[in-house]
């Protein structure tokens, strides 16, 4: 199974497995990170699940649609990394992807 590395804004870091095909934030929510709230379960409606990715696995996801780009607009403090956990699956080819929580989420 992938691993998920999710730094928190203290630089807390939880490592967790994610099964391939569900999205980073479905594997956040079945391995307790408080971070990720979802409070849309994954409609994109919200931005309760975004995220920062780390620099180095931007070219290794799916660029955001203008939807999820409309949505991320929205958040708190959003930047060039931010994401909807939401909108990306897990596959071995995000083995080790490193996600920072943003601080507003703690």
């Amino acid at each position: 199974m992938p691993a998920i590395v999710f730094v928190r804004s203290n630089g807390e870091r939880v490592e967790i497995e994610g099964l391939k095909g569900q999205s980073i934030m479905e594997a956040a929510l079945n391995n307790g990170v408080d971070e990720i709230l979802a409070e849309c379960g994954g409609c994109m409606s919200c931005a309760t699940c975004h995220i920062y990715v780390a620099p180095a696995w931007m070219d290794k996801i799916p660029p955001a649609d203008d939807l999820e780009t409309s949505l991320v607009a929205c958040a708190v403090e959003p930047n060039e990394y931010s994401r909807l956990s939401c909108q990306i699956q897990v596959t071995e080819a995000i083995d080790g992807i490193v996600i920072h929580l943003p601080e507003s989420q703690n």
